[in-house]
């Protein structure tokens, strides 16, 4: 059996039932599972240590190869196809969405010959550093440890070996051989009875009924399709929240500090993700995760977060876990994120970019609606002259954020369209004297003349990728010459390889960290939404083809991407860079 410490992160497909997700490596093993939800502890965490950590492969037990590996069509079920001197197996990767418990399935399927098999399982709660004990009742293996409790059915005689459970067996053609991991609470019982290839069927319509509703049918169809299905997957179905990946610390740059806890809802994704579900045909969707967005912000202006859980829970306490090495010995691995505790301006204006374009897309808003972002926007009169920690979420130093200050115009510019839409005038004007104000200032304070360029905070030499979105949020026209000047300024000297940098590694001094991340996908989407606004099509078009070329076999997206090393950075799959991939592929052409 094949065997590595981590793949790639390119290598890893996800699966998941709208609850939580799985990565699956190319090598036939399951190499990160929280359950029961994104944010809770994983079971398998070989991905951010070794073997040891937890995960659960099945494989060919001898000399193999991984000819093919893809998505069955347009759904959420994995298909690997495994060829070895004997035969030929594939195996099938899917977790039912959800009902009651979490069901992992796995199929393998005999196609040629006779082929020996062996799977092994091995569950680590915790974060990878609880052994469970183990016990086998009425045939199924059962591993329990504090509150976590994991069944598995199989028609495999299962058998403990070196602290972990393995299956030897040998399929033949037209065979298939099921395996379902169950998890429940430790004091309830497992009394399932779960059908593997029923639950495929039913797996396979449900994703089949759901890509029914897209409506994209431009150049990058399939690109589209499975970025929402992506989207899709990681979203918390109880609640509408969309995490922002499925994973926690995957490196921005290997070997280095720049790990974080993504396994959380951002507020400044909401625009970006409404935009896309909406422009799509995803109302529904859209008006849960309107409804998220709401239900969030609640309360008290003053203590908005940049983020929240998926529950919409506020205190998100970061933390090192000291018994994980990190993927490729990056380090520290981190749960949790105290950024959430950042002052960042722009915020205030994504939400309420996002209630707008809701309200204007016929998505439904309430008085209660509109009186919560009556408030926001109250508190944001006082507080959009103050410096903040930005977009990308610096640890440095707080700064005024040309971003920041674009994005509170963008928030009273919101809100004097909808003052005037509910006729409340004097509202409307007092906030366009606001409005106003903060875009003289942008201008005078944010631009440089002499480069013909805004720059990424008022005083700064340095430029920002996010600077790019100043078109499309309507800041300024697409044509006028300082945000021309702006997409030329990024082009020559935040571009790399073709690709877009958030800002320069020299600009180390605003982020506190050490070393160079990745080119940020997102970014480099947001240049050929520019280059398509200011005209320059021919080039938008060309980069959207080698930006959806980057994506690995499965269709997936991480944060980053390496243009020296030719691979995936960062945490993965990443909806803002799929979101990002749907947002472009409908501006330069989505029918």
């Amino acid at each position: 059996m094949r065997s590595n410490v981590n793949g790639s992160i390119e290598d890893y497909a996800v699966i998941g039932d709208l609850h939580t997700a799985a990565l699956v490596g190319r090598d036939g093993s399951i190499d990160w599972l929280c359950l029961p939800r994104f944010d809770s502890a994983a079971c398998f965490a070989k991905l951010l240590g070794d073997e040891e950590n937890g995960h659960w492969q099945i494989a060919p037990a001898g000399e193999a190869t991984c000819t093919s590996r893809k998505y069955r069509d347009d759904t959420l079920i994995l298909e690997t196809i495994w060829e070895t001197p004997e035969g030929k197996v594939r195996v099938i990767d899917l977790m039912p969405p959800r009902d009651d418990a979490v069901d992992v399935v796995r199929v393998v399927e005999g196609l040629e010959g006779q082929v020996s098999m062996r799977s092994v399982l091995r569950l680590r709660f915790d974060y990878g550093r609880i052994v469970p004990w183990v016990r086998h009742i009425n045939g199924e293996f059962a591993a329990v440890a504090g509150p976590d409790a994991v069944w598995l059915r199989s028609s495999v005689p299962l058998h403990g070996e070196n602290l972990s459970t393995v299956g030897e067996f040998t399929v033949s053609p037209g065979e298939y051989v099921p395996f379902v991991l169950t998890w429940r609470e430790s004091w309830q019982e497992n009394d399932r009875d779960v059908d593997a290839i029923e639950q495929v069927n039913n797996t396979e319509a449900y994703w089949r009924g759901w890509v029914q509703q897209c409506r994209y049918e431009g150049r990058w169809a399939d690109a589209v399709t499975r970025s929402l299905i992506t989207l899709k997957a990681l979203t918390y179905d109880p609640t509408g929240g969309i995490v922002a990946a499925a994973t926690t610390s995957l490196p921005e740059q290997i070997g280095g500090p720049r790990n974080w806890d993504y396994r959380y809802c951002w507020l400044r994704d909401a625009s970006f993700t409404l935009q896309a579900l909406v422009s799509n045909g995803y109302d529904q969707e859209a008006v849960a995760w309107r409804d998220w967005l709401l239900r969030a912000v609640a309360g008290d202006p003053a203590d908005l977060q940049i983020m929240y859980s998926i529950k919409g829970r506020r205190r998100i306490d970061e933390w090192d876990v000291p018994w994980l090495s990190g993927y490729e010995n990056s380090a520290p691995v981190r749960i949790g994120n105290a950024a959430s505790e950042q002052l960042q301006l722009d915020v205030i204006g994504e939400v309420l970019d996002s209630l707008h374009f809701a309200r204007e897309s016929g998505i439904s808003s309430s008085e209660d609606a509109w009186s919560l972002q009556k408030r926001l926007i109250q508190h944001l009169e006082t507080t959009w002259r103050e410096p903040d920690n930005g977009l990308w979420e610096v640890r440095g130093e707080r700064q005024h954020f040309v971003h920041s200050k674009v994005l509170c115009w963008v928030a009273f510019d919101r809100m004097v369209k909808g003052a005037e839409a509910f006729g409340q005038h004097d509202d409307a004007e007092r906030w366009r004297v606001i409005r106003d104000t903060i875009h003289a200032e942008v201008c005078a304070r944010g631009f440089d003349r002499t480069r013909n360029s805004f720059t990424q905070y008022y005083g700064s030499a340095g430029l920002d990728a996010s600077l790019l979105l100043i078109p499309r949020l309507g800041f300024l026209p697409a044509d006028d010459p300082r945000v021309i000047g702006t997409v030329e300024a990024v082009q020559r000297e935040l571009v790399a390889d073709g690709f877009v940098l958030r800002y320069r590694p020299e600009q180390e001094a605003v982020d506190g960290l050490p070393g160079q991340e990745g080119a940020f996908l997102a970014c480099s989407f947001w240049l050929a939404d520019a280059l398509y606004l200011i005209g320059r099509k021919d080039e938008a078009v060309a980069l959207v083809d080698r930006l959806v070329g980057l994506a690995n076999d499965t269709g997936l997206l991480a944060e980053e991407y390496d243009p020296i090393a030719r691979r995936h950075l960062g945490n993965t799959p990443q909806a803002f860079s799929h979101v990002a991939l749907v947002n472009s592929a409908v501006l330069l052409g989505g029918a």
